[in-house]
C-alpha cells in the first residue's frame, strides 16, 4: 500500500495508510469528518475544480472551517498526481476533520479543524451485471442530519443499506426518503428512463445531488434527450425501460435486474456513459 497510496498531511507527504488521528481526535470518536472524491483516469480529472470546491462548502455546512483554498487544493492535486503513473486510475479524497471538543465533547471546536489530501490507487469499475433491490431503510431529513455536507457520519446509513441488500443476493438498493419516494442508490445517484424520458429523483435535501449527476444532465440535456427531475416511486422504477447510476467512483453504470426482472443496458445509459468520457478527455 505504500506506494499505491499519497497523503499531503502536516506540511508533507507520506507514503502509506498515514496515521493522522487519535482516540481523542473530536473526527475519529463523534464523526466531525466530511469529504470530497475525484477522479483521476486515463490522463484526466474531469470537474475536479467542483470537487474541491465542495469540500469546502461542506466543511462550511457541518460548521467547520474551510481553511485551504481552492487553488491550494487544486495545486496540492496535481503534485500527488506525479508520484503516480500518468494513466493511473486514482481516487483524489480532500479531507477536513475536527481535533477537538468543548466540554463534554458532544460539539467540536471549529477552530480545531484539520485537513489532508489523500490520493490512491484504485481501478475504474468496469460496467457488468448489477441487481438491485428497495432497502428498507431511509435516508434523513435536513431536520436529523447534515444532508448539505458530503460528511462521514452520513455513510454508515449507506453502508447498512448495503449489506441487507447483499445479505438478500443483491449488488445494491434503492434508497427511499422519509415521504417514501425513492432519493438513490446506497452509493450512487440514480436515473431510469421509460417511452423515450430520462427521469431522476428531483434533489429534496435528503440526498446528494452529485457533481457526476449534475454532468450527466447537462450532457444528455444538450444531446436533446429530455431529463426530468421529478417525483419517483418504487414502481417507477420497477416498470423502467432502463436504469442506470451516476456517481464519481464509477462513474456512469448500468443496473441489469430490478428484483428479479431482467434489463439490458439501454440506450441512454450507453449515450451517457459516451458523452461522459468523451466531455472527460475534452472531446
Amino acid at each position: 500500500m505504500s506506494e499505491s497510496t499519497w497523503t499531503f498531511f502536516e506540511g508533507a507527504w507520506h507514503p502509506g495508510n498515514v496515521r493522522m488521528m487519535g482516540p481523542r481526535t473530536h473526527g475519529a470518536w463523534l464523526g466531525s469528518t466530511v469529504f470530497d472524491g475525484a477522479r483521476a483516469f486515463e490522463g484526466v480529472t474531469p470537474d475536479l475544480d467542483l470537487h474541491l470546491a465542495r469540500v469546502n462548502r461542506s466543511a462550511v455546512a457541518l460548521g467547520l472551517k474551510a481553511v485551504v483554498e481552492a487553488a491550494t487544493w487544486r495545486e496540492l492535486v496535481h503534485e500527488g498526481l506525479r508520484r503516480f503513473a500518468p494513466d493511473a486510475a486514482l481516487y483524489i479524497r480532500p479531507m477536513y476533520w475536527a481535533e477537538s471538543g468543548y466540554a463534554g465533547g458532544v460539539r467540536f471546536d471549529p477552530d480545531s479543524t484539520n485537513w489532508c489530501l489523500c490520493l490512491y490507487e484504485a481501478p475504474m469499475p468496469v460496467p457488468g451485471r448489477l441487481s438491485i433491490t428497495l432497502s428498507p431503510y431511509r435516508r434523513p431529513t435536513a431536520e436529523t442530519a447534515p444532508v448539505e455536507a458530503k460528511a462521514g457520519c452520513l455513510y454508515p446509513n449507506g453502508a447498512r443499506a448495503l449489506a441487507e441488500a447483499q445479505e438478500r443476493g443483491f449488488g445494491n438498493c434503492l434508497v427511499r426518503d422519509a415521504l417514501g419516494n425513492i432519493a438513490e442508490l446506497a452509493n450512487a445517484n440514480v436515473f431510469m428512463a421509460r417511452d423515450g424520458v430520462v427521469c431522476t429523483p428531483a434533489p429534496n435535501g435528503t440526498f446528494l445531488a452529485g457533481v457526476t449527476r449534475a454532468r450527466v444532465i447537462d450532457l444528455l440535456r444538450h444531446a436533446g434527450v429530455a431529463v426530468l427531475e421529478t417525483t419517483l416511486t418504487y414502481a417507477d422504477f420497477a416498470a423502467a425501460d432502463e436504469i442506470f447510476s451516476a456517481g464519481n467512483y464509477a462513474k456512469v453504470m448500468p443496473v441489469t435486474a430490478i428484483d428479479g426482472r431482467a434489463l439490458e443496458p439501454g440506450p441512454f445509459y450507453q449515450q451517457a456513459r459516451d458523452l461522459y468520457w468523451a466531455y472527460a478527455h475534452g472531446r
